[in-house]
């Protein structure tokens, strides 16, 4: 069977498969959020089929199968392996428009050179012929990383963790690309009075939770740390004095450091207290939440701003209804500040399209930093692959409709900067001048 999805998938103008496969489809990878497995990656994990692969620790993928009636013994349960793996098959089919559908077909075609569509009378033959595959040479998590051309790769790492496995990394000379944590101290600013917090500042020898934060975050730099990330259902810089502190003692530490500071909002997390009790964070409870007080954004990075030490910052939201706001905020900070990647819920065709738009409409597409995965998943780099046809399919489309000229040099110049050359720089160079009060 021969897959509809051909080496022009999305590209339907003449001048957009030229930008595509001039210009994006061959560009690196800087994936700057993810939330892989550094231990899987020390250790060149190998994968056994792909229910492994796949479907432990996929919430994207739970939750379409929930929404399609399959019971939770083959989503998270204890049924076997190729019972869980059937079971999304027979979803796969249902998922029409769904980005998982084509994420998954780009994968079986990217991963395992198989063009075959993915169903129920599929999913056997699929199964035996991938499990061949992930036992040969080339299929473990370096190897998947390396075949999509993967140069720099950022975890998401608690300032608790000792980054043994990032250091294990760094000193195997087999692993051909970096692999930097990534600062997360979500759980110490939404609890300052918590265990975890009193475990920090023992480990760091300070009552003082802000300067075990900075110490913790020494040491992140001293392990290749580029990035900070932070998450927040509502923006608390206005309404929680205790945050707000931590949240500038941070910020000035990110300055001084070169670190990106990230934030992602306007996600409410775990709404299902079933799921929650059952299955832990991250099992797919999570929705689209508040939009975000713009005014509790500006009063932060104004009070950073006034003292020299506002840092290169990536703002994300979770709600569309936000998407002007923060293209047009970050631009009042710009060049340190970005509006970022259309991220989880909007990752998908309408998603990535509408940032696009606001990119070129209100800022600057020529400066985006470009896509990432925030996945769990090896095998979720294509969907570099599904934004770049995207982003080449919008440009084409404005060539075609005369609201750009035909011009391959500059526009291929724009395409291979957002693919990739624009975050290198953004991320790598650590020479931040400070801003003026």
């Amino acid at each position: 069977m021969t897959c509809f999805m051909d080496r022009d998938f999305l590209l339907d103008t003449e001048f957009a498969r030229k930008l595509y496969h001039e210009h994006a489809c061959d560009r690196p990878i800087f994936d700057y959020h993810n939330h892989l497995s550094p231990k899987d990656i020390a250790e060149h994990r190998r994968f056994r089929n792909l229910t492994e692969l796949w479907l432990e620790s996929d919430h994207y993928k739970w939750r379409a199968m929930r929404a399609l009636n399959v019971d939770e013994r083959y989503i998270t349960g204890d049924a076997e392996p190729y019972e869980k793996f059937a079971a999304w098959a027979g979803v796969l089919p249902r998922l029409v428009g769904n980005a998982l559908y084509y994420w998954t077909h780009l994968e079986l075609q990217r991963y395992f050179g198989i063009d075959m569509l993915l169903g129920p009378d599929t999913a056997e033959t699929i199964w035996d012929m991938t499990e061949k595959k992930l036992q040969q040479d080339g299929f473990d998590t370096v190897s998947l990383l390396q075949k999509m051309n993967v140069r720099y790769l950022c975890t998401t790492d608690d300032p608790a963790d000792t980054l043994e496995w990032h250091r294990k990394i760094r000193e195997d000379a087999s692993i051909p690309f970096r692999v930097c944590p990534s600062f997360r101290p979500d759980r110490y600013l939404t609890e300052p009075g918590g265990a975890a917090a009193a475990a920090l500042c023992d480990r760091y020898g300070t009552v003082n939770l802000g300067e075990a934060l900075v110490r913790a975050l020494d040491f992140f730099c001293q392990q290749g740390c580029l990035i900070s990330d932070h998450g927040f259902s509502e923006f608390p810089y206005l309404t929680d004095p205790e945050c707000a502190g931590l949240l500038r003692t941070l910020g000035k530490a990110y300055a001084d450091r070169g670190i990106v500071m990230q934030l992602h909002l306007g996600a409410i997390r775990n709404n299902s207290a079933g799921l929650y009790a059952s299955l832990g964070p991250d099992a797919g409870g999570d929705s689209v939440g508040m939009t975000t007080d713009p005014s509790a954004l500006r009063a932060f990075f104004r009070d950073l701003e006034a003292e020299g030490q506002l840092p290169k910052t990536i703002l994300y939201n979770l709600n569309p209804a936000d998407n002007r706001m923060l293209a047009t905020m970050a631009v009042n900070y710009a060049p340190r500040m970005q509006y970022g990647a259309a991220w989880w819920f909007n990752d998908m065709f309408r998603g990535i399209s509408d940032q696009l738009d606001e990119l070129m409409e209100t800022g600057a597409l020529a400066a985006s930093v470009g896509m990432l995965t925030d996945s769990r998943s090896f095998t979720s780099f294509p969907r570099h692959e599904y934004f770049r046809r995207i982003l080449c399919r919008k440009l084409g489309r404005m060539v075609e409709d005369g609201l750009h000229p035909a011009d391959l040099s500059t526009l291929g110049r724009l395409v291979e900067d957002v693919c990739y050359a624009n975050a290198e720089r953004f991320f790598c160079d650590r020479v931040h001048p400070r801003t003026t009060p």
